[in-house]
């Protein structure tokens, strides 16, 4: 069905997305369209494919809730990633079904708070831990050291500590370089794996790293049952619909897919608090001040998480104005109609919480830095998919609620003993996450 002309479809022609791409690159040129379309439905011409850019909330409404079924994962992205993640919690259908139900049940009620109780004495001793290798003062990697953090957490909830810390970051070393090696592949998700892309020996050699970790550390854990709140755990004690366990692939492809999520995205959104913290010295003092209240100079503890209300505030506008997942795509499984706008079968659509978090329809100033967007009152009167961090619909990110409470425990301990400034200019890429550009410099002074 050809697109028909109307009002309400804001085109980018070829001419302008190769100039905006010259000027700004593909972050920049995003920026462009948003600002000028303002939430409308866009159609971004690159040749023989024009997907849609679609960014209002009730168009997200549309596509991820009242019409959910119709627009799935297809082959921009997911074809790709599949070759790492597998068919399962980053997949569709009955695998996914499965995969989903089991991660569900650990990241959510008493698992959740188990895991909680973990998390807590692993962050205060990577945090001391930081503290005694800056004790002179120090200008650290923000990157390196938030993602050396998350790992120390993610050990004990994903694996029950069942492997050396040393073997966990290697772990995340190799799916660092597999998901960061797709983006060729997720760019021309048309072209035959026969044929050579940038990316490609990256990626099977990361992955060969990947499968001799994981597959044997399985394999032992299946023969050597037991029973634990770790993820890994519930894997091998849950099963499929039809109640055959998980086979070793299945399980180590949605830890790879979980990892990512755990690792990656929480490391790289701790970063950008530290980046966005820089120039608001106001909003420090009274973080800082909160975590001496909370925490009274001692360890973290999961209770804390509900005190640390300022601190969940800014982790949330950290959130807004740095979407990790800055584009989602979609596939249009059957003809549709979105705001009175044909949408054929087959094509492609890019979700972009990066560009709906910066619609002034919905964010005053939305380039200000703001966590009092996020008081009860005004989160209760915003549109729900006005903010998206974590997608929406049946895909919504399982470990939301893991994230923001291991986050803000991270946060809060570190400021209770260490004093920070960020002294460069932090340039987000557009990469398959949102990433700075070049490394981020964190000096770091202990406050004892």
């Amino acid at each position: 069905m050809p697109i028909r002309a109307d009002s309400r479809l804001h085109t980018v022609s070829l001419w302008r997305v190769l100039g905006g791409l010259r000027e700004g690159g593909p972050l920049g040129l995003m920026e462009r369209t948003g600002r000028q379309a303002q939430g409308t439905l866009t159609r971004v011409d690159l040749g023989a494919f024009r997907p849609f850019l679609v960014i209002h909330p009730d168009h997200l409404r549309h596509v991820l809730r009242d019409r959910g079924e119709n627009y799935r994962r297809g082959a921009m992205m997911w074809k790709p990633m599949s070759r790492l993640t597998g068919l399962g919690i980053a997949g569709e259908g009955p695998q996914w079904q499965a995969s989903r139900r089991l991660w569900c049940k650990a990241l959510s009620g008493r698992s959740a708070h188990t895991a909680a109780d973990t998390t807590a004495p692993s962050i205060a001793g990577a945090v001391a831990d930081l503290e005694k290798r800056v004790a002179a003062g120090a200008t650290v990697d923000a990157l390196v050291e938030m993602t050396r953090i998350v790992l120390r957490i993610i050990n004990p909830v994903f694996f029950g500590s069942r492997i050396p810390q040393a073997q966990c970051d290697r772990l995340a070393a190799a799916v660092t370089v597999a998901f960061g090696s797709l983006l060729w592949r997720m760019a021309l998700p048309f072209v035959p794996l026969a044929v050579p892309l940038p990316g490609d020996r990256a990626f099977g050699r990361a992955t060969r790293t990947v499968d001799e970790i994981l597959l044997p550390l399985i394999r032992r854990a299946r023969h050597t049952p037991r029973s634990g709140p770790d993820l890994m755990s519930l894997l091998l004690e849950g099963g499929r619909t039809d109640g055959r366990p998980l086979s070793d692939e299945h399980i180590a492809q949605d830890i790879v897919a979980l990892f990512v999520a755990g690792s990656e995205s929480s490391a790289l959104t701790l970063t950008w608090l530290w980046v966005a913290l820089e120039s608001e010295p106001g909003i420090v003092a009274e973080l800082r001040r909160e975590a001496d209240e909370v925490l009274r100079g001692g360890p973290p503890r999961r209770e804390h998480v509900r005190e640390l209300v300022l601190t969940r505030r800014v982790l949330a506008e950290v959130c807004r104005l740095h979407a990790v997942a800055w584009a989602v795509p979609r596939t249009a499984a059957a003809d549709d109609v979105i705001d009175g706008v044909s949408v054929p079968a087959g094509a492609t659509l890019v979700l972009s919480p990066y560009l709906t978090h910066r619609l002034p329809e919905f964010w005053e100033q939305p380039l200000r830095f703001d966590p009092d967007r996020f008081t009860e009152e005004r989160v209760r009167d915003r549109h729900p998919l006005a903010y998206l961090p974590f997608g929406d619909g049946p895909h919504q990110c399982v470990g939301q609620s893991f994230f923001l409470q291991e986050a803000a425990l991270v946060v809060a301990t570190m400021l209770s003993r260490l004093r920070f400034a960020v002294p460069g200019r932090a340039v987000p890429r557009a990469a398959v996450a949102l990433r700075p550009r070049d490394r981020v410099d964190l000096v770091l002074t202990p406050r004892r």
